[in-house]
């Protein structure tokens, strides 16, 4: 389950970017070709944010659906997953989107005067 290395890694960016501030809400994108399962991130980061300043943060995934252009006919197609083929009959496609794995942004608790 690579899931689990990947919400380390995002649990370890987001604390270093948050310095100390407790982690309210994380966004990420994930695309829809990248084979990574958004429940599973979900589970893994819940277990590794526990005890840290993401600890009870929420994790709002936005899927990122695939998208190529044909590279014989210019048309843009929507993949579903990484055998697609253009309305054309053609399968040399450039992805354009849909592999992508970013942290969108960060919501951080605002600090109270006193």
């Amino acid at each position: 389950m690579h899931e689990l290395s990947i919400a380390r890694s995002i649990v370890a960016i987001v604390g270093e970017q948050a310095n100390g501030r407790k982690v309210m809400r994380v966004t990420l994108e994930v695309g829809k070709l990248s084979a990574i399962m958004p429940e599973a991130i979900r589970f893994c980061f819940d277990v590794v944010a526990k005890g840290s300043a993401l600890g009870g943060a929420a994790l709002d995934i936005v899927e990122i659906p695939g998208r190529a252009r044909c590279l014989d006919c210019g048309a843009e197609v929507v993949l579903l997953d990484l055998t697609g083929r253009c309305a054309c009959g053609s399968r040399k496609l450039q992805r354009l989107a849909g592999e992508e794995l970013n942290i969108k942004s960060m919501e951080l608790e605002t600090e109270s005067c006193a």
